[in-house]
Parts: structure tokens; sequence; C-alpha cells
């Protein structure tokens, strides 16, 4: 899989800040990944890491032009205008960060993963946008969760009670705090890619 395909595909089709968040959210699930299977908990039924960022990068390629109105569930399609193939286990992944658009509730990691992480990427570059240097290298964990926790008007957009589902005994199983601090490194690793 050639992820560079992928990655043009999603800036073509994509507006910047859409494409930017896009990035990010493959930097989350790479992140996510790898702390899951440094905690042995990736078992034989979960996608490889691969799916799991490639799910991220191209999760939202429907949000623009004739797709929008069915996004997520034009992936295929959007994909198809670039000559490019859809796996169905990513699909699946996919599908799972809008349940309420796809019906498709998250069950595996990869879909938990994506779901709870889809909109902290936005609270996490708001946060990085008020500090003076707008760098993410320089935003801390304790803004981020104190944001998060005791501002709900900050980046209201953010789906809190869905970012908060990574603590569910049943899904990730991951402290607030700790999925919030996965991300965040994830997303400081790719800072030049998002222009932050």
């Amino acid at each position: 899989m050639d992820r560079q395909l992928y990655q043009n595909a999603v800036k073509t089709q994509l507006e910047p800040n859409i494409y930017y968040h896009s990035l990010a959210l493959e930097a989350c699930m790479s992140g996510l990944y790898d702390y899951l299977k440094s905690e042995n908990r990736i078992g034989k039924g979960e996608s490889p890491k691969e799916n799991w960022t490639l799910a991220g990068l191209i999760h939202d390629i429907d949000y623009s032009g004739e797709f929008k109105p069915d996004h997520p569930n034009k992936t295929k399609e959007a994909l198809s205008k670039y000559k490019l193939e859809l796996p169905e286990s990513v699909d699946k992944i996919i599908k799972a960060h809008a349940p309420e658009l796809t019906g498709v509730k998250p069950k595996s990691l990869a879909q938990w993963s994506i779901f709870c992480a889809d909109s902290l990427t936005g609270l996490i570059v708001a946060v990085a946008l008020v500090y003076p240097s707008r760098k993410l290298d320089d935003v801390k964990l304790s803004s981020v969760v104190k944001r998060f926790l005791k501002e709900p008007r900050f980046a209201a957009g953010t789906r809190r009670e869905e970012v908060s589902m990574c603590q569910n005994k049943d899904g990730l199983a991951i402290p607030l705090e700790k999925f919030i601090e996965i991300c965040l490194t994830s997303m400081q690793s790719v800072s030049a890619e998002i222009g932050l």
C-alpha cells in the first residue's frame, strides 16, 4: 500500500484544514496502536498498524464536493477518483468514526481509537493556537487536559463525551489523561507536516 498516493489524494480532495486534521488523526492512530501494542493488547483479530494509520489519513476524504452530503459513506467512491482502492478492513475502521451516520458502532480497538481521537485533534490544535508561539511543540499536556475538562466552551466543537469514552472498560480502557498525552505526543511528531 503506497501511503504517498493516498496522501496526495487526500491533499488534492480536501481543504487544507481538513487535510491537516487527517494527518493529525493518522499520527494519533499510529501512536495509539504503538501504545496498545506495548501493553500487549493488540490481539490476532486486530487490523495491522498500516490499516489503522490509513484509516486515520483517509477518514474524511469524502468530506468535500459531491460526496460531502453522504460522508463518511462515500470513501470508496472518493478514492476511486484517484484510482485507489479501499480495503474492506480499513472501511470498517473509518465507518466507526461517525456511528450516527454509518450505523457502525466501534467494537475493535482500531474502531474505538478513531472514534475517540477524531475530534480531540481539533482541541489540541486550538490549544496550540492560543500559545504565543502557535507551535504544537510548546503545548503542555496539563494545558490540554485543563481546557478539555474545565473549559467546555473552548473548542466547543470537540465531542468531549466521545473522547472520554477512551476510558470505557469494553473499549480502549485508557485513562483520559494518558489518551490525551498519546494523541498530543503523536501530533507533535508531525507538527511540521501540519504547519504547527
